[in-house]
């Protein structure tokens, strides 16, 4: 459960979190995160150059396995915005990431740019398995789709992975999209706490991510 909070101070949280955005260029990264943070539409295409974040405090409330409300943490959350033309390799490792793919290339081609994403958070991010949802932007140009919903479905399904339609410029599903990645991260976050430290590592001492097969990092494109 969440709701949004603009009392915090500086400092004032109990996790802060960074979500990051990766996709090409143009497909609505910056004008995703602008309407999520401030609820607004800048309609002007402005290419973003290197990175940049925009911030959002939550609340965040768990739920207890017989459906009474639980604890109750502030989140303070740094949404990471690409130049979609680059790599930040640098910028996944420590982040929970997700997707975004446009709506109006070819799916053939959409498949490839989702599976290089997804590549590159195997292979940097803070664990084997980080969290992701994909993305399908601009839902509102219906006339110019290209990837039908159940492909961009079908695609999400192999990765294990949720799959939302939104448009930045509607905020039709945004805030959704966000929100159960966030849900995905607490809840590892969760498991993590409550699991032993024995649980995390070999017997020789090293983390078992850590100790992971390369070949299981990698895109099973």
């Amino acid at each position: 459960m969440f709701s949004s909070s603009s009392t915090m101070t500086d400092g004032d949280y109990d996790y802060l979190i960074k979500l990051l955005a990766l996709g090409d260029s143009g497909v609505g990264k910056t004008t995703f995160l602008y309407r999520y943070t401030d609820n607004k539409f800048n309609p002007k295409f402005i290419t973003t150059v290197g990175i940049d974040f925009r911030e959002k405090r939550v609340v965040y409330t768990t739920n207890s396995p017989n459906g009474t409300t639980g604890k109750t943490f502030k989140v303070h959350l740094q949404l990471w915005d690409t130049a979609g033309q680059e790599r930040f390799e640098f910028f996944i490792n420590d982040s929970v990431s997700f997707t975004l793919k446009p709506e109006t290339m070819t799916f053939k081609t959409a498949v490839l740019h989702v599976c290089v994403c997804v590549g590159q958070l195997q292979a940097n991010a803070y664990c084997e398995n980080p969290d992701i949802v994909l993305v399908g932007n601009k839902a509102d140009l219906s006339d110019q789709r290209e990837v039908q919903e159940k492909q961009a479905k079908e695609l999400a399904d192999k990765y294990g992975i949720p799959y939302f339609e939104t448009s930045a410029a509607t905020g039709t599903e945004v805030d959704k999209a966000v929100v159960t990645l966030l849900d995905l991260v607490m809840k590892r976050m969760e498991q993590c706490v409550d699991k032993p430290a024995a649980d995390t590592q070999n017997t020789d001492g090293t983390s078992k991510l850590d100790a992971a097969p390369a070949n299981e990092k990698k895109c099973a494109c």
